[in-house]
């Protein structure tokens, strides 16, 4: 677990080559075909080489829920174990890793209906009106989701016009604890500014390898918009806004970086409530060995050498 650009990635592959692991992709971005460059996708021949599961199994026009991450994973940590490996979930979605670990509210199946007529509404009266008028039925809700985020904003109403309860009432009961032993590695650069750095060389390096060109692709198709979850992912929606002529290429660049730094402030801050997980500094160098230590000590029927 950790930030964006912390070197999760690099420290999977490490592990993979030495343990009997299998990786899970744990983000919500990495599900979507074709998007490659601005979601920092393994290459195609280390995915070869070491495959990760939930990787390139959606059309960006697809939507890919919480809960269908949990039943996934879920799926292919029973699949793991049951051939003698151990899952290796690597991620940087925290509500994914919430929602594996504490379960899911049994909330009510989208009504298309329903659906239909709040899109509607965000497109008469806009997301400001909508927002508020969530404030009114949840508060709590309306407070934790973002004004600028049509897709929790309008499941939060419609929960609430199906149910005629909160998606804050139906979700205070809901932990269910996971049947495995977790151990948790949590990776980051312990010095912000190193972090931020990463950041800003990492966006560069995706613009040098064409980025603007793997978003143009999708902006060129009549199926793709702007409020898809695909295309809100940071990075991709600063570059959208630029194909659309909204911002120029500078302006588009930093607000991207900021984005970024943004999500990485919001990983940390959930990561720092994590009891049971251990640190390990990612800025100077990988910690691969002290990792690996750990990890044996953790789980001694590991064979180093596997």
């Amino acid at each position: 677990m950790g930030p964006t650009a912390a070197g999760k990635t690099d420290l999977a592959l490490e592990i993979a080559k030495r343990y009997p692991v299998e990786i899970i992709s744990v983000d919500s971005a990495l599900v979507y075909r074709g998007m490659d460059i601005g979601t920092a996708k393994p290459e195609a021949k280390v995915l070869q080489q070491y495959p990760h599961h939930l990787v390139d199994i959606l059309d960006p026009t697809e939507s890919y829920s919480v809960g269908s991450f949990r039943k996934d994973a879920l799926r292919l940590i029973a699949d793991i174990t049951a051939r003698g490996k151990v899952p290796l979930l690597v991620g940087g979605t925290m509500l994914y890793f919430k929602a594996l670990q504490q379960g899911l509210a049994d909330l009510p199946s989208a009504d298309p209906v329903i659906r239909q007529r709040l899109e509607a509404e965000v497109q008469e009266y806009g997301l400001e009106e909508m927002h508020a008028q969530l404030a009114l039925v949840d508060p709590v809700s309306a407070a934790r989701i973002h004004i600028n985020d049509p897709q929790r904003l309008q499941r939060a109403l419609e929960v609430y016009e199906i149910t005629g309860k909160s998606l804050t009432e139906l979700t205070q009961n809901t932990a269910t604890s996971l049947p495995y032993r977790v151990v948790k590695v949590i990776l980051s650069p312990f010095n912000r500014s190193v972090l931020h750095q990463r950041i800003a060389l990492r966006y560069q390096r995706m613009m040098n390898n064409h980025f603007i060109e793997e978003v143009a692709s999708l902006f060129d198709r009549a199926d793709c918009h702007p409020n898809l979850p695909s295309i809100r992912a940071v990075g991709y929606r600063q570059v959208w806004d630029y194909l659309s002529g909204k911002v120029d290429q500078d302006e588009m660049i930093e607000k991207a970086i900021i984005a970024t730094r943004q999500m990485a402030k919001r990983q940390l801050t959930w990561l720092r409530a994590q009891q049971d997980g251990v640190w390990f500094d990612s800025g100077p160098d990988l910690p691969t060995e002290q990792v690996l230590q750990y990890v044996v000590e953790q789980i001694p029927e590991f064979n180093i050498n596997t």
